[in-house]
This record gives structure tokens, C-alpha cells and sequence, in this order.
């Protein structure tokens, strides 16, 4: 089974005390799931660049300050995922679903009361453990 490359941003607020979740529309893979926004790393792309492209695409906002969070690989009994887990600290706009997509800030505090997909539970659980 071919491996997907994935970037995926937790986009924090100012104090760190919120992170921009997004949730999955149904009719795709894991739909009705909460999800920290990113998509596919395009051939010939950077991490850096997938992640800002993404953001632009899906949510509106430019990303001015990042860095690199965590490396993760999933495997699903229908695809395999190779995850980029980028912090993402300082953008410009404010972050909405230009796609169609639900939004919305979260406390870090509060995640474990979201459903995500069984790939971001490591990140979710590292997130609050060191955010929260």
C-alpha cells in the first residue's frame, strides 16, 4: 500500500492556551472527526511549504512562524499515513473554514473531549500533556 505524506498544523493562539481545530467533512475518510488541519505534501514541496499552502487553502491564514513538532506513522486497514506534526505559533487572519469545514478554538485543556482519528491520538495526548 503506497504511503501518504500528511502535514497537519496546531495552530496555537497567542498565549497557548487555544489550539484551531477543524472537523472532517462525512463524506470523507474519517468523517464527522475532529482533525488539526493540514493535507497532502505535493510532490517537490518542502514540509514548510505543504504546511503553509494547506493552511492558505483550508483555513485562510498565513503562516509566519512554525516549527516542526512531531514525526508519526499510521497505518489504517485502508491506507497508510506518514504524518508531519507542525507547530504553528504566528499567522496572519484569523482561521476559518474556507472549505466549508466546522472550525473552531479549543483549550488545550478540553481536546480529550473531541473525537479525532485514532493517527492523532499520540498528538493529542502530547499536546495536552505539555500544553494543558
Amino acid at each position: 500500500m503506497k504511503r501518504v505524506h500528511i502535514v497537519a498544523a496546531i495552530i496555537f493562539n497567542s498565549d497557548k492556551s487555544e489550539i484551531y481545530i477543524t472537523k472532517r467533512p462525512d463524506h470523507l475518510h474519517k468523517g464527522g472527526f475532529w482533525e488539526f488541519p493540514g493535507g497532502k505534501v505535493e510532490a517537490g514541496e518542502t514540509i514548510e511549504q505543504a504546511i503553509c499552502r494547506e493552511l492558505d487553502e483550508e483555513i485562510g491564514i498565513h503562516v509566519t512562524e512554525q516549527s516542526p513538532y512531531q514525526y508519526l506513522e499510521f497505518d489504517y486497514s485502508d491506507k497508510s499515513l506518514t504524518f508531519d506534526f507542525i507547530c504553528v505559533t504566528q499567522f496572519d487572519h484569523q482561521p476559518y473554514g474556507k472549505e466549508g469545514q466546522q472550525g473552531e478554538w479549543v483549550a488545550v485543556s478540553e481536546l480529550a473531549n473531541y473525537s479525532f482519528p485514532e493517527a492523532n491520538t499520540p498528538i493529542v495526548e502530547r499536546v495536552m500533556k505539555e500544553f494543558a
